[in-house]
């Protein structure tokens, strides 16, 4: 049975649940809900954690230790049930262990956690793998929260922007229309190098994910002055959706380390060179932040 712990601190109040220690709220102590809690008919997700592969894999499979195996989008950790292994006031400690069901889809044993711990107005995710097994693990991973937009302020979808912490030009990593690469990236410009003001119409062939942008990005109302800033200094790509052709009152932004399977290429992990390689014994660690004001 799914259990919902709490941290607090002066700030905020953070609520995340056992089933793939995904966050539940994110509120400000003046009332405000940042976290998009889930309607259905839009998203009935809220945050999830990624692992061990980021998004889809061509026919659900792929191969290592030359055996294929089965594995849907996002991986497993989103539908486990994670152990409470820390929990204080304002930091709690959610663990996933393999298990038979695990092992079935992921042969390798391992210990994945997810930190949250509240600093300030500030809220750090910290990503913690741990090979158990006696060979490499190879393995993909990331943050899928979504924003409420707008978030509580009485403007509207359109009142808010994306705005980079450093100009950049990033790449937009191509898709096909089934959602695999198909290495046909292209420019994807931001005003003043900076800037993406956001419209429904920019997610009507899925995710936005982009490479070679800055590692910190703010969603805001300029107007208002809400906002909500993610960090992610190890995350090489960022994922921006809502549900293609849908005027969904939400956005999602995802730090990611990897990307998806190539089209009608069965994935062959110790071929992809963007997931991680975790020797024997080893230990693993990514931190992303998510600051509210």
């Amino acid at each position: 049975m799914t259990v919902r712990y709490t941290i607090e601190n002066d700030h905020l109040t953070v609520s995340a649940d056992s089933l793939g220690a995904q966050l539940a709220s994110i509120r400000s102590k003046d009332g405000i809900e940042y976290l998009w809690q889930g309607d259905p008919a839009f998203w009935s997700d809220r945050a999830l954690n990624i692992f061990p592969y980021v998004a889809r894999l061509t026919e659900n499979s792929y191969y290592m230790d030359g055996e294929k195996h089965e594995m849907g989008i996002h991986g497993f950790a989103a539908q486990s049930e994670f152990a409470l292994t820390e929990h204080s006031g304002d930091a709690m400690t959610l663990t996933l262990t393999d298990s038979p069901a695990t092992y079935r889809q992921y042969p390798r044993r391992f210990r994945f956690s997810v930190r949250y711990a509240l600093k300030g107005n500030v809220l750090e995710t910290r990503y913690i793998v741990e090979n158990l097994d006696e060979r490499t693990m190879y393995f993909g991973l990331g943050g899928h929260p979504g924003f409420n937009v707008p978030m509580g302020d009485g403007g509207k979808f359109e009142d808010y922007r994306l705005r980079f912490d450093t100009p950049c030009k990033p790449m937009r990593v191509h898709t096909t229309p089934a959602c695999y690469l198909d290495d046909k990236d292209v420019p994807y410009p931001l005003e003043e190098d900076r800037l993406l003001p956001l419209r429904h119409d920019l997610f009507d062939e899925d995710a936005v994910i982009l490479r070679e942008m800055s590692r910190k990005v703010t969603l805001e109302n300029v107007a208002t002055g809400r906002y909500v800033t993610v960090s992610y200094p190890q995350m090489p790509y960022l994922g921006i959706w809502h549900w293609p052709k849908k005027p969904a009152p939400y956005l999602c932004i995802e730090p990611w380390c990897s990307l998806p399977s190539h089209q009608d290429e069965v994935a062959v992990f110790e071929d992809q060179k963007d997931l991680i390689r975790l020797g024997a014994g080893e230990t693993y660690t990514n931190v992303w932040t998510i600051e509210m004001g």
